[in-house]
């Protein structure tokens, strides 16, 4: 057996800042400390910072006011921050920057009076901050069948933006179809999938072909991990998305095989280093480390805490 570890894979820059702004905050206000939504789609993360005192919330009206709540990675909507204000809550937000980014754009795009059309899954946190900023003129659509069905006026301005955690391929087919029904919508200026997610995404497809088992490590709500599992699928390969070392089945795998594995940008390290341990110990496998592209990317603390930490 041989195991191609993809580079890159795991942690991305929202990620790592999500988890520190997270970290610090216990060690400056202690717990219960209150998260809004989960701080990322991890369900070992989750698990981990709930043993220690940390508490995730679906509603707002869940933290005790006077409160501290942190907003995840996914971003929230502006009427879930006034509600923290009306109950005098501290907040502490743990965006992603690269989700800051396309609220940012919703916001100018409905400012100059476009209809906005945001490809993303119904439910997801992230879709629901986003068009949480603009609910009047912002339609979701999923894939192609959802654009077939859309009519607007002649006349209607129409802009599009993308959750950021899609598969590069599906949003461009998405997108496709909405340019060739709507010729004149625009988009951003920049892509909107973020580059964690098609790094992790090129890793895949270039090595996938090299691969009889695919290996994902990540939660089945992370959308990113999914499009990870799925791109494998795909390609004809067998794929398994797993959160840790105790859901392998050794049934999986035959003793010759060549393993690709990778993890979603939410996915701890030291999980992928188990399950490679696991196939080194169970078959023998050898390790192939492959890095694809280098990343450099980090983002900093918020600002309410670096302040914080300064003094």
């Amino acid at each position: 057996m041989k195991i191609l570890l993809a580079n890159p894979r795991g942690f991305c820059a929202g990620v790592n800042m999500a988890i520190e702004t997270l970290e610090t905050s216990l060690s400056l206000f202690g717990s219960p400390l209150y998260v809004y939504h989960e701080i990322v789609h991890n369900r070992p993360i989750v698990e981990r910072f709930r043993a220690k005192g940390v508490v995730f919330v679906d509603d707002i009206s869940e933290v005790p006011n006077g409160g501290t709540v942190l907003y995840s990675a996914h971003g929230v909507s502006p009427r879930i921050r006034e509600h923290s204000k009306e109950r005098n809550l501290r907040a502490i937000d743990a965006t992603c920057p690269l989700v800051t980014k396309v609220h940012m754009e919703a916001v100018k795009f409905a400012k100059e009076g476009y209809t906005i059309i945001l490809i993303g899954h119904e439910g997801h946190d992230e879709v629901l901050g986003t068009m949480g900023e603009a609910p009047h003129c912002m339609v979701l659509v999923e894939d192609e069948l959802d654009v077939a069905k859309l009519e607007f006026p002649a006349d209607t301005k129409l802009a599009f933006l993308t959750q950021t955690t899609l598969s590069v391929d599906e949003a461009n087919v998405v997108i496709a179809a909405l340019k060739r029904r709507f010729p004149h919508i625009v988009g951003p200026n920049k892509d909107d999938i973020c580059y964690a997610t098609q790094n992790r995404q090129e890793a895949v497809r270039e090595l996938v072909p090299e691969a009889d088992v695919v290996l994902v490590l990540g939660s089945q709500n992370s959308s990113n991990s999914q499009r990870l599992a799925e791109i494998a699928r795909t390609c004809g390969k067998r794929a398994y998305l797993i959160d840790r070392v105790t859901e392998l089945d050794a049934a999986w795998f035959e003793p010759d095989d060549t393993v690709l594995v990778t993890a979603g940008a939410s996915a701890p390290e030291d999980h992928v280093q188990d399950c490679v341990d696991y196939l080194k110990e169970k078959f023998g496998a050898t390790l192939e480390n492959r890095v694809i592209r280098e990343e450099h990317v980090s983002f900093p603390l918020p600002r309410e805490l670096r302040v914080l930490v300064r003094n």
